[in-house]
């Protein structure tokens, strides 16, 4: 829900950075599904901007709980994932996984200079 919460398009940010590919579970569209039926105001339009955004990735099928299908396609994929939930930030960090972070990139690998393994070392997919 980053595109609501801090106004910045995820897409534009992520393909000046050489990602093409958008992966998202369908696992995640399901939560929203959810998370539109339950949430008013606020949260239930930026859960509907969030769902609309999934039109713009390649969903993998693959249902579960979010953070946990999430986890696991980063260690299957071995891809970074974009995300400001904390308890998943602190998930893939213990697992030693790329990540970004609206306005930071980390690199849990090699964390003295983050920023530049990240430039000069990433794939070209991001799960969100």
């Amino acid at each position: 829900m980053i595109p609501v919460q801090f106004g910045v398009d995820i897409f534009d940010e992520l393909q000046r950075m050489g990602y093409n590919e958008f992966i998202v579970p369908s696992a995640v569209v399901d939560e929203l599904n959810i998370l539109i039926k339950r949430y008013r105001g606020e949260q239930k339009a930026a859960s509907k901007v969030a769902l609309s955004l999934c039109r713009r990735c390649t969903v993998i099928e693959k249902s579960g709980i979010a953070d946990d299908v999430i986890v696991e396609l980063a260690c299957e994929l071995k891809l970074p994932v974009l995300t400001n939930d904390v308890g998943l930030q602190n998930r893939l960090q213990k697992l030693e996984f790329r990540l970004f972070v609206f306005g930071r990139k980390i690199d849990w690998n090699n964390r003295g200079n983050s920023n530049t393994k990240m430039i000069y070392k990433r794939e070209l997919s991001v799960i969100l």
